[in-house]
Parts: structure tokens; sequence; C-alpha cells
């Protein structure tokens, strides 16, 4: 079943440490941890229910929007994040220069 995703809003829950999107009942959620002004993106997951309708893409596209007017940087451990930011070239000036391996895909 298809779900309307673009009504829905993307929300900081930092007690979770994860932003989160709900939809239909379900929550797809973007886990992460901070280290002073570095956010360390570790997982992504989304609900089976929602797979496949854009759910990820506009969670992890209004965290890193989030991050980016906070000032601060970005580790993606998660490779949903790497994979999203290798996509949107925009939000590789967020990457910690350290882990832009992880975008870039070398070892």
């Amino acid at each position: 079943m298809t779900m309307d995703v673009s009504a829905a809003q993307v929300h900081d829950n930092p007690g979770k440490f994860r932003f989160e999107l709900r939809v239909g009942g379900e929550t797809g959620v973007a886990m992460y941890q901070r280290r002073g002004n570095v956010v360390v993106f570790t997982h992504t997951l989304v609900p089976e229910t929602l797979e496949g309708q854009g759910v990820a893409s506009k969670l992890i596209g209004t965290a890193l929007d989030t991050v980016r007017a906070a000032s601060q940087q970005v580790v993606p451990l998660c490779p949903f994040v790497a994979a999203y930011i290798r996509r949107h070239p925009e939000y590789r000036a967020l990457v910690v220069p350290d882990y832009l391996y992880l975008v870039d895909g070398e070892n």
C-alpha cells in the first residue's frame, strides 16, 4: 500500500538519538550519535510497508539539512547515508574530511 510521504514531517528526537518520519502509523528512523559538533549517522531503518516510497530519502535529506543549518558536520557510517550523499553532492561538504572515503567508495 502506498502512503502519502510528502505530507509527513521529519522530527529530531534527541532523547532517542534519532531523526523520525512517521507515515501511516509506521516510523522510519535515522539513528545517530553526537560527538561535539559532529553527527555520526549509524543506521537508517524503514518499515517494510514503507519501503520504496522515498521515506528514507526524505528522512536523510531533512536530517542533513538540519545538520547543515546547525553548522555541524557528518560522519556517514550508515551505508544509506553515504550513498545518499554520493547521489546528492551538495551535502558532501558536511562530511568530516577523514571520512570522505565512505562517500567516495575509496578503500
